[in-house]
């Protein structure tokens, strides 16, 4: 495959990624991941850490359970392809409504990754997600929290 070839094909994959995530499909969405991959999520006061994607979309679930719209939106990504292995980035934003409320809240954040081509094709082989700003749900102060880019992994 030309490195275009593998370009798209991890384009592919963040969008299947968004695409899983959106539609709750978890199952796709772990499909998505090598099995022992290490995921890191930094939410700013919290960091989390998961080996693999079942832990991984079990919390995910959990958290999503407050939002009676939730949208994964992949914004930009790079990627930097050497034979089987790359690194990269992604930038996204999640666009959620909170059923208790019926507001609209708004996340930005980071993803720096390593991909593996597998026989099924590119997969996550590590993710470190950082927030980086979020909309401010109550209406008081500034419409955004801006948290800063952290320093780059990847």
């Amino acid at each position: 495959m030309s490195e275009a070839d593998d370009f798209v094909a991890i384009s592919r994959l963040w969008a299947a990624y968004a695409d899983g995530i959106s539609r709750r499909a978890w199952t796709d969405v772990q499909a998505l991941f090598v099995p022992d991959a290490p995921v890191v999520l930094d939410l700013r006061g919290r960091e989390l850490e998961f080996t693999g994607a079942v832990d991984l979309t079990a919390f995910i679930a959990a958290s999503m359970e407050q939002f009676d719209f939730f949208l994964f939106v992949v914004l930009n990504g790079v990627a930097d392809i050497d034979g089987d292995a790359a690194t990269g980035r992604m930038l996204m934003s999640e666009v959620r409504q909170k059923a208790d409320v019926g507001r609209r809240t708004d996340t930005f954040g980071l993803y720096e990754d390593r991909y593996r081509r597998t026989p099924d094709g590119w997969r996550f082989a590590a993710r470190r997600y950082s927030s980086l700003a979020r909309t401010n749900a109550s209406g008081e102060g500034p419409d955004v929290d801006w948290l800063g880019f952290p320093d780059l992994q990847a």
